[in-house]
């Protein structure tokens, strides 16, 4: 059981490092393809991200272990809303601006019961929807650069520009080194979490929607959290709803386009998707009720506590 436990710990440490690495080694290279810095802001940033998940996801999916992932997309769209916004707007308030519930917001929640549907139906994710998935998530990068530009240029803030200057060198081995994290990462990670659901008689699914979905999504959450202390007005909730539409329209389209992704817990299906949902809903009414446009403490406790309530209800089944 220690064992497990620590493969899970390391496999997370190499997801971050790799992750950071792959991000990294990503910009610099679209610094040298002459890329603009918004471009690689919504679309090359956005899925090296996304990379902790989707090796996490594919892996599990080779293994058999297909409620791995699909635990792992669903829990970290839970966390990435309940426990990373939460617990930003608590620390505190989040301006929300006019594009969330004009075109991030929608799409989420669209894709969100795309999903939903998908599984419901057989309750598989076949190839077919996963390519669904997939030119989904192609439309949406096309629309998010299309409307960026019309708008501003305000964000992509988080870009590092010194990055530009890397050498071939550096880059390749950046891309050695984030590659290589996050491969062996996803290896110990997938198979102490396998271990850890044996020896507690739980199945694979709740570890995926809780252990192995908080730790997917720490890079999120340590991004918001010095960002809100620091009171950068760069911590976006597009970022995390962005991270949301990844999660589900690359990391599912691209895993279940590898192997199908079958429903094998049926609490995933029965309450888990359910949460999901839930959580993208409530955002629309949260930005205008009480105060408008704020997400402010008491909503930052609220979705919190729901969240804490969600994790207990998964342990308690």
């Amino acid at each position: 059981m220690i064992t497990s436990v620590l493969y899970v710990i390391f496999g997370l440490i190499l997801l971050v490092v790799g992750g950071e690495f792959l991000v990294r080694s990503s910009v610099a290279l679209s610094f040298r393809l002459k890329l603009s810095r918004m471009v690689i802001g919504l679309t090359v940033v956005s899925f090296a991200t996304s990379a902790p998940e989707l090796l996490v996801s594919i892996q599990a999916a080779m293994d058999g272990l297909s409620d791995i992932s699909l635990g792992n997309v669903i829990g970290s769209n839970i966390a990435n809303i309940g426990l990373v916004l939460g617990i930003t707007a608590i620390i505190g308030p989040l301006a929300i601006d006019r594009d969330f519930y004009k075109f991030n917001w929608p799409v989420m929640v669209l894709l969100s019961f795309a999903l939903y549907l998908f599984l419901e139906n057989d309750g598989v994710l076949t190839q077919v929807e996963g390519l669904i998935l997939l030119i989904a998530i192609i439309l949406y990068l096309f629309l998010l650069i299309r409307r960026a530009r019309k708008f501003s240029d305000t964000m992509v803030e988080e870009i590092d520009d010194t990055l530009e200057k890397t050498s071939n060198f550096k880059i390749v081995t950046w891309l050695i080194i984030g590659g290589a994290a996050l491969y062996f990462g996803s290896e110990l990670l997938v198979s102490g979490a396998e271990t850890i659901a044996l020896k507690l008689g739980v199945s694979e699914g709740v570890i995926a929607v809780t252990l192995i979905a908080v730790g997917t999504s720490v890079p999120e959450l340590a991004a918001s959290v010095i960002a809100a202390l620091k009171q950068e007005k760069a911590i976006s909730l597009g970022n995390l709803i962005g991270s949301n539409i990844f999660n589900i329209a690359s990391v599912l389209g691209i895993t279940s386009l590898i192997q199908p992704i079958a429903v094998k817990d049926e609490s995933l299906m029965s309450v888990n998707i359910y949460w999901m949902l839930g959580f993208a809903m409530v955002l629309l009414p949260l930005a205008f009720i009480p105060k408008k446009m704020i997400l402010g403490r008491p909503k930052g406790f609220l979705i919190f506590g729901a969240y804490c309530v969600f994790i207990a209800l998964v342990f308690m089944k």
